[in-house]
C-alpha cells in the first residue's frame, strides 16, 4: 500500500475569501506533487482531536503559509507588512508536529513549516530578512523564474534527496529561520548565509526546507517529497 501523507491547512478566519465564513484551504500543488511521488495525499482540517488524525497517517506535511509575528516589542518600519497565521491554525500545526515527531513519524516541512519545526525546538526566526539581515541578497523572487542556489553540506539527509553542493532553487519568503534549536542541524544555506534547510539530528526523516519544491520543475520537484514518503514506508 502505498504511503498516507497528511497535509496540514492554512485557515481564513479574516473573511477574505467570503463574509461570514471561515475556509480551511491549501494549494493543489501539494498533494499532486505528494501523489506523483508515489503517496496517497489527504488533507487534515483543523480541529480539536489532532492526535486522532495522527492514527491514519504514515507521515506529516506541513507546507508553505502565513508570517509568524515577531516579538512583542520588536521594532520594523511602518511600511513592513506581516500577515499573521491565526492562532488556532498554528496550535493545531503544533499538535500534530509534536504528535507526529512522538510517534516517530517522517515530517516534511517547507516555508512556514520549516520555520515552526525550528520554533518547536526552540530555535528562533529573521522576522524579516531585509531589516534583520540587510546585508542578504533578496529572496521574494518572482514566483515563476526566479531562482538562486543554495549550497547542500555533504552527508546529509538533504544531500542524499538532492545530492550535495550547489543547486538552484526557488524562493518566496521574507522570513526565514535564524536558529534551528537543539536537535536541528542546518543541512543548507544560500550564497549570503540565510539559511535555507535544517533537519534532525537523529531519529526519523525530519526535514525543513525554505523554498517551495512543489513549484519546481524538473528533478527537484519530486526529491524531498519522494525522501518523505520512502521514510514513511518504512
Amino acid at each position: 500500500m502505498r504511503p498516507v501523507i497528511g497535509i496540514t491547512q492554512c485557515l481564513d478566519e479574516r473573511e477574505r475569501w467570503r463574509r461570514g465564513r471561515e475556509y480551511l484551504y491549501g494549494d493543489f500543488a501539494y498533494s499532486r506533487a505528494v501523489e506523483d511521488a508515489g503517496g496517497v495525499p489527504v488533507w487534515l482540517p483543523l480541529q480539536t482531536d489532532a492526535e486522532a488524525l495522527l492514527e491514519h497517517i504514515d507521515g506529516l506535511l506541513i507546507p508553505g503559509g502565513d508570517d509568524f509575528p515577531p516579538p512583542s516589542g520588536a521594532s520594523y518600519a511602518p511600511d513592513v507588512q506581516f500577515d499573521p497565521a491565526p492562532e488556532r491554525q498554528v496550535a493545531f500545526d503544533r499538535r500534530l508536529l509534536g504528535g507526529a515527531r512522538e510517534r516517530g513519524l517522517p515530517v516534511l516541512g517547507i516555508c512556514y513549516g520549516m520555520q515552526l519545526l525550528a520554533l518547536e525546538q526552540g530555535g528562533a526566526l529573521h522576522h524579516h530578512l531585509p531589516a534583520d539581515r540587510p546585508e542578504a541578497a533578496p529572496h521574494q523572487l518572482p514566483e515563476r523564474g526566479g531562482r538562486h542556489d543554495i549550497e547542500v553540506d555533504g552527508g546529509t539527509r538533504m544531500a542524499r534527496a538532492l545530492g550535495d553542493g550547489r543547486v538552484p532553487v526557488n524562493s518566496l519568503h521574507h522570513q526565514a529561520v535564524s536558529d534551528p534549536g537543539p536537535g536541528l542541524r542546518i543541512s543548507a544555506r544560500a550564497p549570503d548565509g540565510v539559511i535555507e534547510a535544517i533537519e534532525a539530528e537523529t531519529g526519523p526523516f525530519c526535514v525543513g526546507v525554505q523554498w517551495h519544491p512543489e513549484k519546481l520543475d524538473g528533478d527537484g520537484r519530486l526529491a524531498l517529497f519522494r525522501a518523505l514518503i520512502a521514510a514513511a514506508g518504512v
